[in-house]
Formats: structure tokens, C-alpha cells, sequence
């Protein structure tokens, strides 16, 4: 049935919340003068640094780091965007990623069955990389793209239409796997099947009308797969 799949990273391989709010909290710290602009740079952020959480709408879930760079960089002073931009993909590539799962036992079952893994991130490619390498995966993945790769960001398709190309795939045998409504219709543009997880901040009920399947983790494709071809 698949002969590929091609994750997302935040909110999918690592528990979004747990990982990204500790990004969150170093770059309130670093660009706020004082408490009042850290709380209301994170309203900007769609978070809350008394709760640690994210709304569910916030632009650190699903937007492209230059995007959340230019949302922030009009509140700020001192710092140029292109600035901001690097200073950011330096705190992504530093922050404590959280896997989701067991990562390298589900990532290598899926590889025993033959198939080609990607990496497909709205975050800049260094700290994709890192965090993958971080967490003892990065040989497990054939393909690794983020924003500035040259293909764009989600939800257009650009990153997985490469995947496609460079391996000659078909896209209804590969399968986009993700936890935001960005990731599922950049699967679906490109002709994917569309796996969502809950292991970020959207619900099953918003995810659901996006997606082929809604699944509690990626620990679930294995039987997901196997259960199609039952």
C-alpha cells in the first residue's frame, strides 16, 4: 500500500508542547525587556508563559520561522529581521526536543518494511537536522527539508512534491504524516494520503475533516498500515 512516508517534526516526532514552549520561554527571555513585554510578545506568540501553553491558532504550531520572525520582529527594536531570523533558528537548533514516541524503535519498524522516510519541517533545516541527530534518527531519514531548502514551506506542497521527485514516488502510496491542518493539506495537495497524530495542540474533531486518519501517535502507523492491507 505505502511505499513511503514523510513526517512533520514538532507536534509529531516530538510532543509540541513539551519541546517548543521551553523555545518559546528562551526567546521571551532573550528579546523581552521586561515581564509586561514577555507576556504580551507572547500573546503575539500565541502562548502563555504563566500556563505554558499554546492557543491552539498560535503561529509558533504551524508557521515557517521567517513568518513567526516577521510577526514578532514589528514589537521589537535593536534587531534586524534578517537578525531575528538567525537568532531564532539558533534557539530551535538549542531547545530540548521531547520525543513523542519511542523514536528510534517505531522509525526502524517502519524501515524494516521497506519503506523511504522523510522529513518535511516549516523549521529551518540546521535545526531540524540537530534535533534528529539529537535524538538518534537523523541515519533512519532518506530525505530532510525545512523552509529554507529551496522548496518552501507548508501547507504548499513544494517539500513533498521533492520527496516525490527525488525518489520517483507516486503519491498514492506515500503518506504525509502531521499534527496540524498545514501538514494534512500539503499531504493532500500533493496527492498523499493524510495521517494526523495527537501528540500536538489541534483536537481529533479539527483535524479529522483534513485527514484520511486520525491516530493518538505515529506509534500507530505500523498498525494502521497493517490493518489496510488486512
Amino acid at each position: 500500500m505505502l511505499d513511503a512516508v514523510i513526517f512533520d517534526k514538532d507536534g509529531t516526532l516530538f510532543d509540541f508542547r513539551l519541546s517548543w514552549g521551553a523555545f518559546t520561554e528562551n526567546l521571551l527571555a532573550e528579546v523581552a525587556l521586561d515581564a509586561d513585554m514577555a507576556l504580551r510578545l507572547g500573546q503575539v506568540l500565541g502562548y502563555d508563559p504563566a500556563t505554558r501553553h499554546f492557543t491552539r491558532t498560535s503561529p509558533v504550531i504551524s508557521m515557517t520561522t521567517p513568518e513567526i520572525a516577521a510577526i514578532l520582529h514589528p514589537h521589537l527594536s535593536g534587531i534586524t529581521l534578517a537578525q531575528l531570523n538567525d537568532r531564532m533558528s539558533i534557539l530551535s537548533a538549542q531547545a530540548p526536543m521531547v520525543p513523542a514516541v519511542p523514536l528510534r524503535a517505531v522509525l526502524t519498524d517502519l524501515k524494516t518494511r521497506g519503506l523511504r522516510l522523510g522529513l518535511a519541517t516549516n523549521d529551518t533545516e540546521m535545526p531540524a537536522r540537530v534535533h534528529l541527530a539529537g535524538a538518534g534518527i537523523l541515519d533512519l531519514f532518506d530525505f530532510v527539508v525545512g523552509c529554507d531548502s529551496g522548496f518552501g514551506g507548508k501547507p504548499a506542497p513544494g517539500q513533498l512534491m521533492e520527496f516525490l521527485r527525488r525518489f520517483a514516488l507516486a503519491p498514492g502510496r506515500v503518506a504525509m504524516v502531521g499534527d496540524s491542518r498545514h501538514d494534512l493539506d500539503a499531504g493532500r495537495a500533493a496527492g498523499m494520503h493524510a495521517l494526523a497524530v495527537l501528540t500536538g495542540v489541534a483536537t481529533a474533531a479539527e483535524l479529522a475533516p483534513h485527514a484520511d486518519v486520525v491516530l493518538a501517535d505515529i506509534a500507530q502507523i505500523g498498525p494502521w498500515i497493517d490493518a489496510q492491507t488486512a
